[in-house]
């Protein structure tokens, strides 16, 4: 049987309330019938009226909502459990032990940001609102922590008689998680983000044999990722902006992005390749986020050797006041810094003070959703708004796009050929129209599967 919208009583449902038609604001919500559960809870991030669905209330009272299971900590998928929690959730949120410690991380780092943004605005008033306020303050988001409930991967966690789920290795960031759940004896599969084939760091996706509906990611979905030595790419880079005797800085995700560039310059740090440059690490959240690493040994696919010596490479800046200092400084270096599409961070102090000299270069190492200045550099804008004024870019922008966590379309077309059977029905979320439509086309021409691409709000009975 075919899955159908919703027009009669609901039995059980997947009723999309984010990350579809776009690339953030993950939100899935399952109705049971007896139990509601949501799959993600994530902040929409890019085009201001994307952002401002942050900000309308669910079409689902946060109260009624009895869990929350959490594929991992990218903040398009937890970043709005704080405002859930406000708005009355009392719930568990399940997930890895990795994806807790990094999601209380993001998230206050996220609670901050918005703080200093409001305030900001305030005080300098550039901001059309007569009072700035902050989605959830760093206090609203420690209340969220209270609610953690931790499982290893492969462990079946029984919510009711009606639901139970286990989490599987994404290979997308440390922690990250597939969520096989079994709903009123239908098995869905939700990907989450499904990472490289053969990810830099940590294990590859689980490959899975069953389930009736899939709901996957497409944010590469129209694309294959370039076959390049990336720390050859990156050595070149470096070298290129040593010439001219420049800056390089790289807006880089806490999570992952940043311990996969330390990786590699450690590597080439021990080849005896890097010219003699002090290397920053300039993000708090990005040296909590490594320690974090440190903990977990066991879920990374890197030599003991390796793992003991590769952060020796770079020196962590810590205090604003150190912060300032290395900013205020002209001399040639390497950067890495939050955040990863310069939606905020101290990148942005380095992008205002250095961003319009053409010595220098910025190096984009992930994806940049729409409507962030990370995607406005990449396509050829030179100016881009920072603390209320307009900053002319004239910095070398470069990008090495094969480094993303993100599995492409051949990929992820692998990763269903796992399946022993043809499910039901294949979603396709997470995804911008154009990729999400691509990939569309090549799962029907290539398997034969049906396949929907849900819009946002849009509920289905199975």
């Amino acid at each position: 049987m075919y899955l159908y919208k919703m027009q009669a009583e609901q039995k059980s449902s997947i009723h999309f309330l984010g990350g579809a038609g776009t690339v953030t604001g993950s939100k899935t919500l399952i109705d049971s019938g007896t139990q509601k559960v949501m799959i993600d809870c994530g902040l929409f991030q890019g085009l201001k009226e994307l952002r401002q669905l942050n900000w309308e209330d669910l079409p689902v009272e946060a109260s009624k909502i009895d869990a929350v299971i959490l594929t991992h900590a990218h903040l398009d998928h937890c970043g709005y459990l704080p405002a859930l929690v406000k708005g009355g959730f009392r719930g568990k949120i399940y997930c890895t032990p990795a994806t807790a410690e990094l999601a209380e991380i993001i998230l206050l780092d996220s609670a901050k940001i918005q703080e200093e943004d409001a305030d900001r605005a305030n005080r300098k008033k550039y901001s059309s609102h007569l009072h700035c306020k902050p989605l959830y303050t760093q206090e609203q988001a420690r209340k969220t922590f209270e609610l953690f409930d931790t499982h290893n991967y492969n462990e079946w966690v029984i919510i009711d008689n009606s639901v139970k789920f286990q989490l599987l290795n994404a290979g997308h960031i440390l922690g990250s998680a597939m969520i096989e759940i079994k709903v009123n004896k239908k098995t869905l599969l939700f990907s989450g983000d499904i990472g490289r084939k053969d990810p830099m760091l940590l294990y590859p996706p689980k490959k899975v044999q069953h389930a009736d509906y899939v709901i996957l990611e497409s944010t590469y979905g129209d694309r294959t990722h370039s076959i390049l030595d990336v720390k050859e790419k990156l050595l070149e880079i470096i070298l290129e902006t040593n010439r001219k005797g420049g800056i390089l800085m790289i807006p880089s995700f806490a999570v992952e992005r940043t311990q996969e560039m330390i990786f590699l310059l450690h590597l080439l740090k021990d080849e005896d390749l890097l010219p003699n440059h002090k290397i920053y690490l300039d993000s708090p959240m990005g040296i909590k986020s490594t320690l974090v690493f440190d903990k977990y040994p066991e879920m990374q696919d890197i030599s003991k050797y390796n793992s003991d010596r590769m952060y020796d490479v770079v020196e962590y800046i810590e205090t604003y006041e150190e912060s300032k200092a290395v900013v205020a400084d002209k001399k040639p270096k390497i950067i890495i810094a939050g955040s990863g599409m310069l939606e905020g961070g101290r990148i942005l102090h380095y992008l205002a003070n250095h961003g319009g000299d053409p010595k220098n270069t910025i190096l984009f190492v992930g994806f940049q959703a729409a409507g962030t200045r990370g995607r406005d550099l990449v396509r050829g804008n030179k100016q881009i708004k920072l603390f209320g004024k307009y900053h002319e870019i004239n910095a070398e922008i470069r990008s090495i796009s094969s480094m993303s966590a993100h599995a492409d379309k051949n990929e992820m077309l692998d990763w269903l050929g796992n399946l022993k059977e043809e499910p039901t029905t294949v979603f396709l979320n997470h995804g911008e129209p154009h990729q999400a439509n691509s990939f569309r086309v090549l799962i029907e021409s290539k398997l034969g599967w049906h396949v929907e691409i849900p819009k946002i709000n849009e509920v289905f009975e199975f």
